[in-house]
């Protein structure tokens, strides 16, 4: 016998319950997401990269000639003036002779000791044939006036005195050669760096360029110096720029005049600058990550008061931001609300706690907000990075 309904209403109840549960269970739920207002406000676009500072003129000194250099009496940081000495240039010493070139060098000066006296003989053989031929035609002279003797043997005379004379200064010669000789033979021994003590006379002073401070000093005890190598770095520290190697994506929307905020660097606030000049030429740099990357060096001025800034030196670091484009009112989102379609722009926008698309016409961009050209207005909600989850048309709950 069937039992009836309507004697057992508990089975009604539970029959009610679980078909209630299972609507429930399958019914959309709202998707949770966070929501903001398009707003009116001030908005900046900048660049930031990491940047150095450096003296703008920088004087290397280098040394003019081989010597020997004296030891450097100043430290970096000291204070030099215009036309000051720095140091001194010694001339390199005579290398030290070994017992055998010793010997060598004084065989050498008796060489030509006997070689200026057989110069000196050869000058007395010379003026003696000279003296001769100089009489002879002396005394041939009158007796060709008198067409004694012929005319070809005057002139064989006068040639003869010719040669003599030529031969005596050839020989004279011979002797200042052989002089110089002996002199040289003899400085080889004189001035060796065994024998000759004392500081030498000639000194090749280098003196500061301009007024200013030392900046480095990378040859600072005395020793030898080759032609051109460095000995100090002079400067003045009150006259810095800013360098700033950009990305040349980002350099080309830099240009002369650019605002520069300069932070980081140490100080309370940062400071303030202007772009002077946009290298026209890049070079690659290899990044942290071993990536090669185009980069161009971008330099800035300070404009800040020299006191606000007056701790910074050469090669200091600074975060540079360059200020690209801001304006005061400007419409905006945050820049996670923003998705790509349609290759345009769109936004989830909120009506009737449901979840609608909205293209958007957007300007400029900062990485945090957005600037909105068109199709939202002041106040209007929109989802701050939507989910996977919100289509167009679900219904939306604010987390």
């Amino acid at each position: 016998m069937g039992l009836s309904l309507k004697t057992h209403p508990g089975i009604i109840a539970i029959s009610v319950m679980v078909i209630g549960l299972l609507v429930w269970g399958f019914w959309p739920q709202p998707v949770f997401v966070e929501l903001v207002s398009a707003r009116r406000g001030p908005m900046t676009v900048t660049i930031e990269e990491e940047g150095r500072t450096r003296v703008i003129d920088r004087f290397i000194i280098s040394a003019p000639v081989d010597g020997v250099a004296c030891r450097v009496q100043l430290d970096v940081g000291d204070s030099v003036a215009r036309g000051q000495t720095l140091l001194t240039i010694s001339p390199l010493e005579s290398r030290v002779l070994d017992p055998r070139s010793e010997a060598e060098a004084r065989a050498r000066v008796a060489a030509a000791g006997a070689a200026l006296q057989a110069a000196e003989q050869q000058v007395a053989a010379a003026e003696a044939t000279a003296e001769y031929s100089h009489s002879e035609i002396r005394r041939l002279k009158p007796l060709a006036e008198k067409g004694v003797i012929s005319k070809d043997a005057f002139d064989k005379a006068q040639m003869d005195v010719l040669t003599a004379d030529a031969v005596l200064r050839s020989a004279r010669h011979a002797v200042d050669v052989a002089r110089y000789q002996l002199e040289a033979a003899e400085t080889a021994l004189k001035y060796s760096a065994g024998t000759v003590t004392g500081d030498p006379s000639v000194r090749v002073p280098l003196r500061s360029p301009v007024d200013g401070k030392i900046l480095q000093m990378p040859h600072e005890c005395e020793g030898p110096v080759k032609t051109g190598q460095e000995l100090l770095v002079v400067g003045d520290p009150a006259l810095l720029e800013v360098v700033v190697d950009l990305l040349s994506a980002d350099a080309v929307k830099v240009k002369p005049g650019t605002k520069v905020l300069f932070e980081r660097w140490g100080g309370e606030r940062p400071l303030q600058g202007v772009v002077r000049v946009v290298e026209p030429f890049g070079f690659t740099k290899i990044s942290a990550l071993g990536v090669e990357e185009q980069r161009v060096n971008v330099i800035a001025d300070f404009t800040s008061p020299r006191q606000d800034w007056e701790r910074l030196g050469d090669g200091y670091r600074v975060e540079a931001r360059f200020v690209i484009w801001q304006d005061h009112d400007v419409m905006q989102v945050p820049a996670g609300s923003l998705f790509r379609r349609n290759e345009g722009w769109a936004v989830f926008g909120v009506e009737n706690r449901q979840a609608r698309l909205r293209a958007v016409q957007v300007g400029q961009r900062n990485g945090l907000v957005a600037q909105i050209l068109g199709g939202l207005n002041e106040g209007d909600q929109v989802i701050n990075h939507p989910s996977d989850e919100v289509e167009d048309g679900v219904r939306i709950r604010e987390r």
